[in-house]
């Protein structure tokens, strides 16, 4: 990953969904070592996941640069886990990590998916409670460190829930 000379603008960033073989999802598996693994002391091979080819991956980028990422696996034809959420350190609480969230969930509606949940880090619950995700369970260490586990219902067509 090419550190930008300076960080991109929010406003120039395209929203894209690719996948692995597409040319930023190196940049994409870069980007989630830098901010989600190797933080934690884990080697590069602990980025990608067995099910990287069955999930939607959306990238914000400009130019060959990946500012930010989210993941979402589908594990039935209606609900699934949003996970791998990472944006770059100077672009964090700017409101990319929104953005990007909100472009994964305008997209899963039209794939059939209603409902989301995610193991947040406990330092970014109160980020999800923002976007409507509500916590549920006990919380529990996943790579070393304190989660919780989160989720939300989304509206059942394109239609964003107006069809009534």
């Amino acid at each position: 990953m090419r550190p930008p000379a300076s960080p991109p603008s929010l406003d120039a960033l395209a929203l894209s969904f690719i996948s692995p073989g597409h040319p930023l999802y190196e940049e994409e598996l870069e980007l989630r070592f830098r901010v989600l693994r190797e933080p934690l002391g884990f080697p590069r091979s602990a980025v990608a996941f067995p099910f990287e080819q069955e999930s939607l991956h959306l990238v914000a980028h400009q130019g060959g640069t990946v500012a930010g990422c989210v993941l979402f696996h589908p594990e039935s034809p209606s609900e699934g886990r949003l996970f791998q959420m990472a944006v770059l350190p100077a672009l964090q609480g700017l409101g990319l990590g929104a953005r990007l969230v909100s472009g994964l969930e305008a997209e899963l509606p039209r794939r059939g998916i209603v409902s989301v949940h995610l193991h947040a880090r406990a330092h970014v619950v109160p980020f999800y409670e923002r976007l409507g995700y509500a916590t549920y369970g006990e919380p529990f260490t996943e790579v070393n460190i304190p989660h919780r586990h989160m989720r939300k219902s989304l509206p059942s067509s394109i239609l964003g829930g107006l069809e009534k």
